[in-house]
């Protein structure tokens, strides 16, 4: 979702949300475990997404009804561009030091060569997304390589597109290849390096209960994100959050 060659980073804004793909693997700062409640198995779309995407910043507006699949104060732990041999286990220490579980949206370019690794992520308890094959803009892609960029990504029923670009054909492909598309409610641009506190400022001004959050664990140095996700989970947990996985 970032920019891994420094270029800036696109969203559309129409985002239509997996609702079927969303489940309460919740984990709260006590091992509190909330059940998965019946999601419906159609997306909603509050506008029509466009090829052209905005700042990676602008909200995917997600539907907060169908995106709360568990009871209290939720959100969902996103991480995108892994894994990484370095970084991702730093991400998973982090998750496991607060009792906490998230969702690794993953390039097929890096998975394929560490299996192992995908089962760690896995075995921790996280669920695991399809972030493409190699994170082009699928929008610009021909049919055939744009089926090639999500059917022969991670095998998931999640499909985040990069930099959030996205359209009705690039829908229709994720469909097809039986996924749902899920985008987030929270950037803080991470994948910029920013600085630890302006990472973690950005995410607990704009995390709200059902808000699905965006941060990297690959594509380059990731140590403000590790750093940052560290603080963030200590001050939600301490405002009483718990932690969901999409079912994906």
């Amino acid at each position: 979702m970032r920019g891994r060659f420094g270029l800036p980073i696109g969203l559309a804004v129409g985002a239509a949300v997996a609702m079927a793909c969303l489940h309460a693997a919740v984990s709260g700062p006590a091992g509190m475990a909330n059940a998965a409640q019946p999601v419906p198995t159609t997306t909603i779309s509050k506008a029509a997404a466009t090829t052209t995407p905005t700042p990676e910043s602008t909200p995917s507006k997600t539907a907060n009804g169908p995106v709360k699949a568990a009871h209290g104060k939720v959100v969902y732990l996103t991480f995108d561009d892994g894994p990484d041999p370095r970084w991702t286990p730093e991400v998973l220490a982090v998750l496991a030091k607060h009792n906490a579980h998230g969702t690794f949206f993953m390039l097929a370019q890096n998975a394929n060569p560490h299996p192992g690794l995908v089962d760690q992520v896995r075995t921790a308890g996280n669920s695991i997304g399809n972030h493409s094959v190699s994170h082009p803009q699928l929008p610009k892609l021909s049919p055939a390589a744009l089926h090639h960029q999500v059917a022969d990504g991670v095998r998931s029923k999640c499909f985040r597109p990069p930099y959030g670009a996205t359209n009705a054909r690039v829908r229709a492909e994720i469909r097809k290849d039986g996924m749902q598309q899920v985008l987030w409610d929270v950037d803080p641009e991470d994948w910029a390096r920013p600085g630890t506190a302006t990472i973690v400022n950005r995410v607990l001004a704009g995390t709200t209960p059902g808000a699905i959050i965006l941060m990297h664990d690959g594509g380059g140095n990731r140590s403000q994100t590790v750093a940052a996700l560290d603080q963030v989970l200590t001050t939600l947990t301490a405002r009483g959050y718990a932690y969901a996985t999409l079912s994906c």
